[in-house]
């Protein structure tokens, strides 16, 4: 594999992220997110109608009920499941309703499911996905401060924030609905990608015990020799992991696929973060009191 120096570009680095992450909070400012019912009380209604059918009729059969839908999307990977998502939460003689009319109005209608979340049950389930990922932040935190000092820990953690952040940001940009599985994801790709960061980190220390460290020239060698000794292994990883989640994401169906989505993404981010972000803060902090 051909090596090029990584560490004395990391102003590069730095900048696309910047730029991504930038370009990720504007998303989100501008086109919000698309909350899903976990999240945001209400109901959520789905069912496949077959590819290429209308989304009007759809609106115009929850009219005849007196229903109006906040928003009506398209999902399945042939397009043939309609999502409708509605702001309030729904009686069971509604949901009787929705059965019916869906019935009638498209005959070839199949795989009906109704989920109504209420306005407080939304709020704790807010609360705890919040919790959940502090949680894992700051328990990453104390494990890395530990094993490796305080400078890894929060390196790895900047780099592992800057990762959700560009997850976040990709399916505000989509409008991709955001439910329990997109958080069950984000634990799964931040946990991924602290243990590659870990990998690098580990063999940073381990080259550490055998040079001795007196300029910035030195640390950036050992470091940029320290990633390029685990590149292989780290591609190696990515390309596994990114063909399960990819293969995930065709054959498992709607039910899972925001969730196959967000592992993709975050997977492939996870891996530039490691190799280009994580261990390039560490590097800038830890030059301090070196020698030029």
């Amino acid at each position: 594999m051909k090596r090029f120096d990584i560490v004395r570009r990391r102003r590069i680095w730095f900048s696309l992220s910047l730029l991504i992450s930038l370009a990720g909070i504007i998303a989100m400012f501008v086109m919000g997110l698309n909350l899903g019912t976990d999240f945001k009380a209400g109901t959520r209604v789905q069912v496949e109608l077959g590819s290429g059918f209308d989304t009007q009729a759809v609106r115009n059969a929850f009219a005849s009920i007196h229903l109006q839908p906040d928003r009506v999307t398209v999902a399945g990977a042939t397009g043939d499941t309609a999502v409708v998502r509605l702001a309030e939460k729904i009686t069971p003689q509604q949901e009787a309703e929705i059965n019916k009319v869906i019935k009638e109005k498209f005959p070839q209608a199949k795989g009906l499911q109704v989920t109504s979340v209420d306005p407080i049950v939304a709020k704790e389930l807010s609360q705890k996905a919040v919790y959940a990922v502090l949680a894992a932040a700051v328990g990453i935190i104390l494990y890395m401060s530990i094993r490796f000092e305080y400078r890894f820990a929060i390196s790895g953690v900047i780099s592992l924030l800057q990762v959700v952040l560009f997850v976040v940001s990709v399916f505000a940009l989509l409008q991709v609905e955001i439910d329990l599985t997109f958080i069950a994801a984000l634990l799964t790709i931040v946990g991924y990608s602290i243990h590659d960061t870990i990998v690098i980190f580990d063999r940073i220390r381990e080259n550490l015990k055998h040079r001795k460290i007196k300029t910035v020239k030195d640390l950036e060698d050992l470091v940029n020799d320290s990633l390029w000794q685990t590149m292989r292994r780290s591609i190696n990883t990515v390309v596994t992991v990114v063909i399960s989640a990819g293969l995930l994401y065709i054959l498992g169906g709607p039910s899972i696929r925001n969730f196959s989505f967000a592992l993709l993404i975050g997977l492939v981010f996870g891996a530039w973060s490691s190799i280009f972000i994580a261990s390039q803060i560490w590097v800038s902090w830890r030059k301090r009191g070196l020698k030029a």
